[in-house]
């Protein structure tokens, strides 16, 4: 492979955001594995699917189809968002539908009903984000809506395929995940509020302002904790795990439109709370595993 090609397929693979990859496969191996108790083939494949495969998609349509606006935001190029060359466009959209096919057909074989409405919900999701003609990005409120999908969507699919059975708590957990997913979405778009205006790019922070948007999002990840202390033990100590978001987003409850890049700082640790969040999370799913 020459050295244009390998460089190419770099940046493919850069444009699935690898930092992030683990926020998408965790959810789906966590309840699928919660619920069988056992490491099988459907386990793996689907791991793996929502690790690389579903994160190509997501994030390399995005950035083939917003590559004008990405133009004029700093954060874009690195480790937050590739900033792809339109030479490589059709291929990264190849890339996404051929890397996406097997894993799929798959799910789809091994899958029952509820398994295959939810995979569509979460493909959808994933297309509908930014593809032209849909651009759920672009709709306020939705947008945030269909992102919180894109994480909440694979352990949905993991507890179908598993044939977990719907309880009180299990309800509980994944409307708090959603209401994580939403203050996520929420609190990263303040930051991209100049760049998504000066490119046409509407957006829940762009509609309501950059302040209303930082409350909306901490009410969010309070909301979300609360209703963690309503599931069964143990899950009442993921409460405490909304805990560091709010405490990171708080500092900018007066943020202004014109200061609102700044939050690109409490942004990139909210990278790294997903990790530190992760472990925690990790560690409550082995104490239920035992318990």
């Amino acid at each position: 492979m020459s050295t244009s090609r390998t460089h190419d397929a770099a940046q493919i693979l850069l444009s699935s955001r690898p930092i992030s990859w683990i926020n998408t496969a965790f959810p789906f191996a966590a309840a699928y594995l919660l619920t069988t108790r056992e490491v099988d083939l459907t386990l793996v494949i689907g791991t793996l699917y929502f690790l690389v495969p579903y994160n190509l998609a997501m994030y390399g349509i995005n950035d083939v189809f917003d590559y004008a606006s990405d133009l004029a935001n700093p954060r874009k190029g690195g480790i937050e968002g590739a900033l792809l060359a339109p030479r490589i466009h059709r291929a990264t959209l190849w890339a996404a539908v051929l890397s996406n096919l097997p894993f799929l057909i798959y799910l789809v074989i091994v899958g029952n009903p509820a398994s295959w409405i939810w995979l569509a919900v979460s493909v959808f999701a994933v297309i509908a984000y930014s593809a032209p003609g849909l651009r759920f990005k672009e709709r306020p409120f939705l947008d945030s809506t269909t992102s919180s999908l894109h994480f909440v969507t694979p352990a949905i699919v993991g507890l179908a395929l598993a044939g977990a059975a719907i309880t009180p708590t299990l309800v509980i957990v994944l409307v708090a995940f959603f209401l994580w997913g939403m203050a996520a979405h929420a609190f990263g778009a303040v930051q991209d509020i100049a760049p998504d205006r000066e490119g046409g790019i509407g957006s829940i922070a762009t509609v309501i302002g950059a302040r209303a948007t930082v409350r909306l999002a901490i009410g969010l990840w309070v909301l979300a904790g609360v209703a963690m202390l309503f599931t069964s033990w143990p899950g009442p100590l993921a409460a405490v795990l909304a805990v560091p978001y709010i405490v990171n987003a708080a500092p900018w409850w007066t943020v202004t439109d014109d200061t609102s890049a700044s939050t690109n700082r409490a942004w990139r640790r909210f990278i790294a709370l997903n990790y530190i969040a992760g472990f925690l999370a990790t560690m409550i799913l082995i104490l239920a595993w035992v318990s």
